[in-house]
């Protein structure tokens, strides 16, 4: 069975647009996920799937939660209680990375957004490989508008995590670096903290070292 048979479901969209979009999820869908990662999204006709990477995780609240946060004699089984079985409200917000249809990966915004309650799953490790083979959507992600997405941080830990599902593959890390100089050569104060940012997530490189950065 192929690593894109085994894909984790992590939750079902509740909203989208053009460029992102929401999921909802429950406490044990999470363990799995992290800012970051890469997510896959399936058009209810499966000819479209939509890839974006995780850029927020929020847990929302409600009256019982403020009630047992104030209170104190909160017991661990009534936290477990409101975690498990009460099923916390979890959601996760997504920034659109670009789709797959008929079989071919396009780097660039979906042509339509998926629709509520299409289930949302944690990429494989295939999948990650043959997303990043390209790294057209660094372009996407470096001039996304919303100021409240870290777009800089987001690509550390997007290139990070794929370096590790590429089996540390030394060679296609500093081609990442290489395309992010290329995106962000008149941009240095962006790009510098990137690339230590980088180096201190894959210190075994030596990416400041070995990229040149032309003034």
């Amino acid at each position: 069975m192929s690593e894109s048979m085994l894909a984790i479901h992590v939750g079902r969209l509740l909203r989208a647009n053009a460029t992102g979009f929401v999921l909802g999820c429950r406490v044990s869908e999470t363990d799995e996920v992290s800012f970051g990662s890469l997510v896959r999204v399936d058009t209810r006709d499966c000819q479209l799937a939509v890839f974006g990477l995780i850029h927020d995780i929020s847990v929302a609240d409600d009256l019982m939660v403020r009630q047992l946060a104030i209170s104190a004699g909160m017991t661990e089984e009534q936290r477990q209680d409101q975690l498990q079985r009460r099923q916390v409200p979890i959601e996760m917000s997504v920034l659109a990375a670009g789709y797959r249809e008929h079989g071919i990966i396009h780097r660039r915004i979906p042509p339509r957004p998926p629709l509520s309650l299409d289930q949302v799953v944690l990429c494989s490790n295939e999948e990650i490989r043959a997303f990043t083979e390209k790294l057209g959507h660094f372009r996407l992600i470096l001039h996304h508008r919303m100021s409240d997405i870290p777009v800089e941080q987001l690509l550390v830990a997007h290139i990070a995590q794929a370096y590790v599902a590429r089996g540390y593959d030394h060679e296609w890390a500093l081609a990442a670096a290489e395309e992010l100089i290329a995106q962000l050569r008149d941009d240095h104060g962006r790009l510098l903290p990137i690339l230590e940012a980088l180096g201190d997530e894959m210190p075994d490189l030596d990416i400041i070292d070995q990229v040149k950065v032309n003034p």
